[in-house]
C-alpha cells in the first residue's frame, strides 16, 4: 500500500483542507502515515500569507533530508513562489487551494514520475469533501472560501479569490455528522467568517448560525472564527442575541490592525477607529465575558511613532484577551509593497516588542481575575507529563493534570493565571469518555 505523508502550515482553513485531502487519498485506498521518512509521498500544505520564507524552508527540509521521494506542495501557492519551489525540487507537484480535491491524481501522477499542476481557480464545494480529523473532538466546518476584501498589506485574495460562501444545508449536515463521530466543538472556518453570504448579495453570518443553533440540538460548542469588523457592525444586535446561546463559545476574533484612522485607511479596512471601539464596548456590555482576539499590524508603510501610539492607545481601551502581533512585511503583487515609506526592520522590532510587552501585562492581569473561578471545560488538547488543555465557555484555556482523554468534561477551579493560559484543579469529573 502507497505511503502519504502530509505536512500542515497556516490557518484552520488550512488545517481541515489537510483533513480533507487525507480523506479524499483514504478513500482510493493510500494509507497515511505520521512520518516523511516512512512515506512514498511527501505532502506539503503551504501558507503564504504572511510570506514565503517558511513555505519554503520546509519545502528544503522535507528535499534536503529526503531527495529521493515523490514530492506535493499544495495550499496558498502564489505565482512568485512557483520558480523557487522548481528549484528546490523541479519535479514538484503543485496543487492550490482551489484544487485540493485533484489530490489524489496528484499522488497517483507523482507515482507514475510524471508531475501535476492544478494551479486555476475553481469554485468547489470544500465543505462536503471527506475527512479524517486530526482532533476528535474538534470538528473544523469551512463556510466559505476567499474574501469579499481587498486589503492593500494581503495576498489572500489573489490566493483565496472572491468570497464563495457554502450553501447552508451543507454546512449543517457536516456538522451533524461530526456530532455524530464524537466532536464536541463545532469551529466555524473560512477567511473572513463575517463575509458569509456577501456573494448572494447580504450578511448571512447570523442566519447561518441561528440555523445551526434551531436545527441541531445537542450538547455541544459552536466557535466562530475570524470576521473583518466591517462586516458585522450592522449585525452586531444579532450575534449579541445569538451569543446567549449556552453552546456558543463567548468568542470572537476581531483584528483591528491599526489604533490610526490614516493607517486603515491606507490599508483599505473600510472601518474606523472608533467604530471599532464602539463594536468592542457593545459586545463586552452584552456578553458576559466574552474572549476578544484582535491583530495588530506595526511598521505598516508611512506609520509615523504617533500613529504608532494610537496603536497602543488602543490597546489599553479596548483590552485584547489575545493578540496577535505582526511586523509589516511586503508582500509580492499587493498595494503596500509599492507605498512610500517602508519602515526599517530594526524600528519594526522595537515596535513589535514594546506592544507585545503592553499587551502582556494586560492579559496577565485580566487573566487574574479568573483565579477562583469555578465551571465546567471540554478537553481538547493533550500535553505532556498527564497535563491537559481544556477549554472553558468563553474560549480560554486551561491547563489541568489528571488522568484524563480527549473529550472528557470536567468542572475546575482556577488555580493560577499567566498572560497566555489558566491554570486549574479538577474538582469533579463530569463525563468521561470510555
Amino acid at each position: 500500500m502507497t505511503k502519504v505523508f502530509i505536512q500542515t502550515h497556516g490557518c484552520t482553513a488550512n488545517l481541515v483542507e489537510t483533513q480533507s485531502m487525507m480523506g479524499l487519498l483514504q478513500e482510493a485506498s493510500f494509507k497515511i502515515v505520521d512520518d516523511p521518512e516512512y512515506a512514498d509521498v511527501n505532502i506539503i500544505n503551504i501558507c503564504t500569507v504572511k510570506g514565503n520564507n517558511v513555505a519554503l524552508k520546509s519545502i528544503k527540509d522535507i528535499v534536503t533530508h529526503y531527495p529521493d521521494k515523490k514530492l506535493i506542495v499544495t495550499g496558498c501557492i502564489t505565482q512568485d513562489i512557483i520558480k523557487p519551489i522548481r528549484n528546490l525540487h523541479e519535479d514538484t507537484s503543485l496543487i492550490n487551494t482551489h484544487n485540493i480535491h485533484r489530490i489524489v491524481d496528484a499522488v497517483e501522477e507523482s507515482l507514475q514520475g510524471n508531475f501535476l499542476e492544478a494551479l486555476t481557480q475553481e469554485r468547489i464545494n470544500k465543505v462536503i469533501l471527506p475527512k479524517i480529523k486530526t482532533n476528535n473532538v474538534i470538528g473544523i466546518i469551512p463556510i466559505a472560501s476567499g474574501c469579499a476584501d481587498n486589503c492593500a498589506y494581503c495576498s489572500v485574495k489573489q490566493i483565496k479569490g472572491d468570497i464563495f460562501s457554502y450553501p447552508e444545508e451543507f454546512i449543517i449536515n457536516e456538522i451533524k455528522k461530526a456530532l455524530k463521530s464524537g466532536c464536541k466543538e463545532i469551529w466555524l472556518t473560512s477567511q473572513d467568517n463575517g463575509s458569509y453570504g456577501l456573494d448572494k448579495g447580504e450578511r448571512k453570518l447570523h442566519l447561518l448560525l441561528q440555523k445551526i443553533l434551531d436545527e441541531i440540538p445537542g450538547d455541544y460548542k459552536l466557535r466562530l472564527g475570524m470576521t473583518n469588523p466591517r462586516h458585522i457592525i450592522e449585525i452586531t444586535d444579532n450575534l449579541i442575541e445569538i451569543f446567549q446561546d449556552d453552546r456558543m463559545f463567548k468568542f470572537i476574533h476581531l483584528p483591528a490592525e491599526s489604533g490610526n484612522n490614516e493607517i486603515l485607511g491606507k490599508m483599505n479596512r473600510k472601518y474606523t477607529v472608533h467604530q471599532y471601539r464602539e463594536l468592542v464596548d457593545k459586545l463586552r456590555r452584552y456578553v458576559k465575558d466574552i474572549t476578544i482576539a484582535s491583530d495588530l499590524i506595526v511598521g505598516f508603510p508611512g506609520e509615523t511613532e504617533l500613529q504608532f501610539q494610537d496603536s497602543l492607545h488602543l490597546i489599553q481601551e479596548t483590552k485584547p484577551d489575545v493578540l496577535n502581533v505582526a511586523r509589516f512585511s511586503p508582500r509580492p503583487n499587493t498595494l503596500a509593497k509599492k507605498m512610500e515609506g517602508q519602515i526599517s526592520s530594526d524600528e519594526k522590532k522595537e515596535r513589535s516588542q514594546a506592544m507585545a510587552d503592553l499587551y502582556l501585562g494586560i492579559a496577565s492581569k485580566k487573566n487574574k481575575e479568573w483565579i477562583g473561578w469555578e465551571g465546567e471545560l471540554i478537553i481538547d488538547e493533550k500535553s505532556k507529563d498527564q497535563t491537559f488543555i481544556g477549554r472553558n465557555f468563553a474560549y480560554k484555556p486551561i491547563t489541568v493534570k489528571g488522568n484524563l482523554k480527549l473529550g472528557d468534561v470536567v468542572q475546575v477551579k482556577i488555580k493560577d493565571a499567566s498572560a497566555h493560559d489558566l491554570t486549574g484543579e479538577i474538582i469533579k469529573e463530569i463525563s468521561l469518555k470510555k
